[in-house]
Formats: C-alpha cells, sequence, structure tokens
C-alpha cells in the first residue's frame, strides 16, 4: 500500500468501534430464560437464528428486525401459549438494544485522534442496519466528531462500497475499509477494488460467519492501534 495514495478510511462500527454484538447475545441468552418453560435453550437460539435469516430479506439487519425475530419465534417455540407479560418483557428486551452503551473498544480514541490529527485522510463511518439506531449508537459514542460522514445502508456488498467512494469522489484504490466482519466489511471492499484492514472481534454472530482468504490489498491485525502502523 502507497500511503501517499490513500485519501478515505472508513471505519465499520458494531464491533470495530465498539462492543454491539455481545449485548444481542446476552438479550438471547435471557429470551431463553424467559421460554424455558416449552423449549431448550439450544432450541430457542436456533430457531431464533433460523426466523432471524428467513425474515432478513423483509427486515433487513438492526435491532427493530431483531426483536421482530425475537418475538416470532417465542411465539412459535411457545406453541402460541405466551402470555402479555412476556411478550412485553420480550419488548423491553428490545428496548434495552436501542440504548446500550457504546463505549469505545481499547485503542479506538487514541488511534482516532493520531489519524485526525495527521490531516491526511478522510474518516468516515460505513455500517449497516438501521439509521436512527446507528445514528444514536454513534453520538453515544462520543466518536462522532472524528468523522465528516457516516453513512448507514441495507447490507454492504461490492456495489454499496464503490457507491461509497463514487459519493465521496475518490476511487477504490483510495479508499481503506476497516471491521471486523470479514464477510461484510473485507471481502466486498476487496472486491470493488479497495484496501482492507481487517481487525476480528471475540464474539460473531452466526450469520456474519464466512471463509475467509489472503488478499495482496489486505492487512490483517489484532490490536486498533495498529492502524497506524499500517497508515504511517
Amino acid at each position: 500500500m502507497n500511503r501517499n495514495d490513500i485519501k478515505l478510511i472508513a471505519f465499520d462500527a458494531d464491533d470495530t468501534l465498539w462492543d454491539c454484538q455481545s449485548w444481542f447475545d446476552d438479550v438471547e441468552r435471557r429470551c431463553c430464560e424467559l421460554l424455558a418453560p416449552w423449549a431448550t435453550a439450544h432450541e430457542v437460539s436456533e430457531g431464533l437464528f433460523a426466523t432471524e435469516r428467513r425474515n432478513l430479506p423483509l427486515t433487513g439487519y438492526g435491532t427493530k428486525a431483531f426483536t421482530l425475530s425475537l418475538i416470532e419465534n417465542a411465539v412459535r417455540v411457545s406453541h402460541e401459549q405466551l402470555t402479555g407479560d412476556i411478550v412485553m418483557r420480550l419488548i423491553e428486551l428490545g428496548r434495552e438494544l436501542l440504548n446500550f452503551p457504546t463505549t469505545p473498544l481499547p485503542e479506538v480514541r487514541q488511534t482516532l485522534e493520531a489519524l485526525a490529527d495527521m490531516r491526511r485522510y478522510q474518516l468516515v463511518v460505513f455500517t449497516k442496519g438501521e439509521l436512527m439506531d446507528q445514528e444514536a449508537k454513534l453520538h453515544r459514542s462520543g466518536l462522532e466528531t472524528f468523522f465528516s460522514h457516516m453513512e448507514t445502508v441495507s447490507n454492504k456488498t461490492e456495489h454499496e462500497y464503490r457507491q461509497l467512494c463514487q459519493n465521496l469522489g475518490v476511487a477504490p484504490e483510495q479508499t481503506v475499509m476497516v471491521g471486523n466482519s470479514f464477510r461484510s466489511d473485507i471481502a466486498p471492499a476487496l472486491a470493488a477494488g479497495a484496501w482492507a484492514i481487517h481487525i476480528p472481534y471475540h464474539v460473531v454472530w452466526e450469520l456474519e460467519k464466512s471463509e475467509e482468504f489472503d488478499h495482496e490489498r489486505l492487512h490483517r491485525i489484532t490490536h486498533f492501534a495498529e492502524i497506524l502502523d499500517v497508515l504511517t
């Protein structure tokens, strides 16, 4: 990578800048406890995953989509025996996911400060999900001042990466994507012609799991601050 050619650094949000999946996993665990009279934790989780995958083409990604699947799966595994108080508790669990603290992960703030101080790169957030939810998470993180632009899309494919570059007036080869998901952040960015920095997270949503591969435009790191080693 010729650093002088790079103009844009795009960052994924959830599980790259702050923890997210752990909160969803905790809600799933508590849902399993609520539904224990009707099904085992494995049956509840297996049913939830199948419901999410089936609903994805209609509801997309995000907290509200997850909550709908949570309730639908609960109704199904309980054989429609759910009481109103349990339905309300499931709704409350979904609402909690709209307000969890988005505390920046280790080294994130310091690294963004260092990159911003260079005044060499445009820093943006490129994420998928629900617009209001993603904007609120960025605001709660206290990181929004580091970014000149935030773009939230329904999915991340090669097309969306090319569109991001076009929207911001840069070529894909002048762009670096930083993210934890190989499926959403790395593979499609590379396919679009961009560079990518993969920083895996310790938890991965089932629908984000995918085969990984090596690539001449791919850098792998284990700590967020290593971005500076790649780009400075």
